[in-house]
């Protein structure tokens, strides 16, 4: 059983550090060293290319010559040694000398043997989730093991699955120091200040985990939710109870909160130096009027970001067993707005192939229209046309039909919103396939 250690995070600013080697591994120690702000010696009688570019930059200082004896104590005693020297005699040396001398010692060459270690550490990338986040693991004489454990802890803090989103910025990011980690510690040196960010967040066709790992870790971050009333609703019961939800949802004829209220309420937000996510159903450029609200936080000074979603213009087709496309049957489709009726659907398809696909969004309202129009243009009537309510959701439900009877087959059914429009020869392949929903 290995002993145990205590968990320490140093602040090494103006404090006096030696390096004792000049390879590599001293060359990172040293870099880590000097970010944090220590004042850092090298004993070695050479260095690598990457040490030499600290010296000749005057970072820090180079002894070019063996350790010896009183190297911790003089000029003044060191706070901390790493040693990397390869030579396990030196080494061994230098971490007696600092045990006499009350001066923590990590060794590169036996952890088993140090005083103290340096963990796997890595820190959140300007603009991630993470950002702020200091991630240090260690797992004492095994540090692979370590490594492996960082990684999946910043991967799981970038995809949200553990929580990411801040609790309190401080008044002055500048004044927040950097420190050194000794042993495994996760600590928030927050970030910001100004303006928040919007991002305009494709939730997809509904279920859950069909949001990007990117929109879900945004989401989890966030301060504020502006929220359609289609997507992964069910995440709006993940968040924190401080996370402010701003209901925008539409249906079909009744649209409470204006697009250019909404609009507004983004930038409004953003001022106040929050971080918006903008929820939407599928993908927020297909059809969901996401570039009017970038164009507007653009046009207002406000940082705007999208992040793609799995549209439900193929999505929920596949549910159904519907590929929009196969080989044998057409190499391409069409996605039309069709809650104006059929002038917009006409005119999408017009220059189509004959036997592309039409995936038609909003369109069961005016379906008869529109089907009237598309046969009036030249589609057979015969045509399979596919219904596909509540796609990816447990009341996904399919009606099939043709395009002379899909209005009286949609009213004899009750289909209601949402739902997808599929006309095409493709939709006789669910026959074979059935259901492909997973989850």
């Amino acid at each position: 059983m290995s002993r145990p250690d205590y968990p320490l995070t140093l602040d090494v600013t103006g404090r006096r550090v030696v390096v004792v080697g000049g390879g590599p591994v001293a060359a990172r120690r040293a870099k880590g060293l000097l970010d944090a702000g220590a004042l850092v010696e090298v004993v070695a009688p050479w260095v690598c290319e990457d040490l030499a570019e600290l010296v000749g930059a005057g970072a820090l200082r180079w002894l070019e010559r063996e350790y010896v004896a009183g190297d911790l104590l003089a000029p003044e005693p060191a706070w901390l040694v790493h040693t990397a020297t390869g030579d396990p005699r030196t080494d061994a040396q230098v971490a007696r000398e600092a045990e006499a001398a009350r001066v923590w010692c990590v060794r590169a060459d036996d952890a088993s043997a140090s005083s103290a270690w340096t963990p796997a550490v890595a820190r959140g990338a300007s603009g991630s989730p993470s950002e702020g986040l200091t991630v240090a693991v260690t797992a004492g004489a095994d540090p692979r093991r370590a490594t492996a454990v960082r990684d999946a802890v910043l991967a799981a803090l970038d995809s949200a699955t553990l929580p990411v989103r801040r609790t309190r910025r401080p008044a002055d990011a500048r004044n927040v120091r950097q420190s050194a980690p000794l042993v495994g510690k996760v600590a928030d040196a927050s970030t910001s200040e100004g303006f928040g960010r919007v991002a305009l967040v494709g939730g997809g066709p509904g279920a859950e985990d069909l949001i990007t790992v990117r929109g879900r870790a945004l989401l989890a971050g966030a301060d504020v939710v502006v929220a359609d009333r289609l997507g992964p609703r069910g995440l709006l019961s993940t968040l924190s109870e401080d996370v402010e939800v701003v209901e925008v949802g539409k249906t079909p004829g009744n649209h409470p909160v204006p697009q250019e209220r909404i609009n507004q309420i983004l930038v409004d937000h953003a001022r106040q130096g929050r971080n918006v996510v903008r929820l939407k159903g599928g993908d927020p450029f297909v059809l969901g009027r996401g570039g009017e609200e970038a164009l507007h936080c653009a046009a207002h000074g406000v940082p705007v970001e999208v992040v793609p979603g799995v549209t439900s213009a193929v999505s929920v087709p596949a549910a159904a067993g519907i590929p929009v496309t196969h080989r044998g049957v057409t190499a391409s489709f069409v996605v039309a707005s069709a809650h104006e009726g059929p002038d917009s659907v006409l005119r999408a398809a017009a220059d189509a192939a004959p036997d592309a696909t039409l995936v038609l969004l909003m369109g069961v309202t005016r379906l008869a229209e529109t089907a009237a129009g598309l046969i009036a243009s030249g589609r057979a009537p015969q045509t399979p046309v596919a219904l596909v309510e509540s796609g990816w959701t447990p009341r996904q439900r399919t009606t099939v039909t043709t395009l002379e009877r899909a209005a009286d087959d949609a009213a004899a059914a009750g289909v209601r919103p949402p739902a997808v429009v599929v006309v095409g020869e493709v939709v006789g392949l669910r026959a074979s396939l059935g259901d492909l929903a997973g989850g």
